[in-house]
């Protein structure tokens, strides 16, 4: 059975990821308070941000950038936009 726990991202109770994404005390925030779909839409719009931005994920300014971002998409603040994307409609 589904670990279910209420995703702060899509205001509902759905499937929580599997294990923290990452370690330290925000992988664990994310790991109870955001689901796998919430989760599955950042990386999407973290890979968009990364190539067209062309991010150095060896550089700490692009880490601290990419780390405000997802902050931000999880708590539901605006967040940039990859220019020119127009997001599929389901």
């Amino acid at each position: 059975m589904p670990r279910m726990i209420f995703c702060k991202k899509m205001g509902k109770e759905l499937e929580g990821l599997i294990s923290p994404p990452f370690p330290g005390p925000q992988g664990l925030e994310i790991f109870e308070n955001i689901s796998k779909t919430a989760w599955s839409e950042w990386l999407e719009h973290q890979t968009r941000i990364i190539n067209e931005k062309h991010l150095n994920m060896m550089d700490i300014a692009a880490r601290t950038y990419l780390n405000e971002q997802r902050n931000k998409f999880f708590s539901g603040e605006e967040i940039d936009q990859v220019e020119g994307y127009l997001p599929t409609t389901k």
